[in-house]
């Protein structure tokens, strides 16, 4: 008795939409009008998209997209009559452009490079207020994600050396600014956590008294 392996099987271009679809695809190439097949196709199609619950679903260019798959799973072997021109084999296997993400050079990865980025802007501003108010914010939110990333307590000394060493020497800390405790700022810390639950929750709670008011309005309009 012999046994019927997926790994036996012949190869899916996109598994996602199932075997089943795969071989009516593969019936269609074998019919010999091509009236029929487009009918055929058409008739997969919708099935495809019945079968498609991805986020693109909503979007303005699904049908081309589903055209598109099937012209992959037919192996671009498919002649019909498609309200879209056709994709070509090569792009299909084009690797996709490389997102030029910055690499290395972050000296605390702990602290992130968004924060090198502004410590360098706050270098290049003049002294005065408004300096010393983004070096006190930022300071704080430094010793904030050392605390949370390392699990542990940290020196307000080693923060300061920290912030001189990102801003090459050019920035001096003012004696005036004082570094929060850190059950202070983790404090805070869940306190935004907190307010955004909250707002979340009441977001959800007049969703759902919006639903019932309207299904109350529906009941209330068959009863008439």
């Amino acid at each position: 008795m012999g046994f019927d392996y997926n790994t036996q099987r012949k190869r899916m271009a996109l598994p996602e939409y199932g075997r089943n679809v795969q071989k009516m695809v593969d019936y269609i190439k074998t019919i010999e009008d091509r009236e029929e097949r487009t009918r055929a196709a058409k008739t997969v199609i919708t099935v495809m998209a019945n079968l498609n619950n991805s986020h693109f679903r909503d979007e303005g260019d699904f049908n081309h997209k589903l055209w598109d798959h099937l012209a992959l799973i037919a192996d671009f072997d498919l002649d019909i009559d498609s309200p879209y021109s056709a994709p070509e084999r090569k792009s299909a296997s084009d690797a996709p452009n490389t997102i030029p993400y910055n690499q290395g050079n972050t000296k605390f990865l702990h602290y992130g490079r968004l924060i090198e980025e502004m410590i360098q802007h706050i270098a290049s501003m003049e002294d005065g207020e408004e300096k010393d108010y983004l070096v006190n914010l930022v300071i704080n939110q430094m010793k904030k994600s050392y605390i949370t990333w390392n699990r542990g307590q940290v020196s307000d000394d080693v923060i300061i050396a920290d912030f001189v060493l990102l801003s090459d020497g050019k920035i001096t800390i003012p004696s005036s600014i004082k570094l929060m405790d850190a059950k202070e700022l983790m404090q805070t810390s869940n306190n935004n956590n907190n307010k955004k639950k909250q707002q979340n929750g009441k977001k959800q709670n007049n969703k759902n008294r919006n639903k019932n008011n309207n299904n109350n309005k529906k009941k209330a309009f068959f009863k008439h």
